[in-house]
């Protein structure tokens, strides 16, 4: 499954959190971007459970990371 989430970090931290969450297995891209959220990432999980107590919990735990939106696309 595919899903795209939404990240948001601490001031000055995008970069640094990019270049972590970058190194994530399942993850296939990652955009610093403007508006509410300041890092975007797209991702491949076989199912939803892998997608949230693997890669979803990986990601929270990097530094730097508050809050994240996950936009699950089951279909594809």
């Amino acid at each position: 499954m595919r899903a795209y989430v939404l990240i948001q970090v601490e001031v000055g931290t995008s970069a640094v959190a990019a270049r972590a969450i970058q190194r994530i297995d399942g993850i296939r891209s990652v955009e610093q971007v403007t508006g509410p959220y300041d890092v975007v990432a797209q991702v491949e999980a076989r199912n939803l459970d892998d997608l949230s107590t693997g890669v979803i919990a990986n990601l929270h735990a990097i530094d730097g990371v508050t809050r994240t939106l996950t936009c699950a696309a089951p279909g594809r």
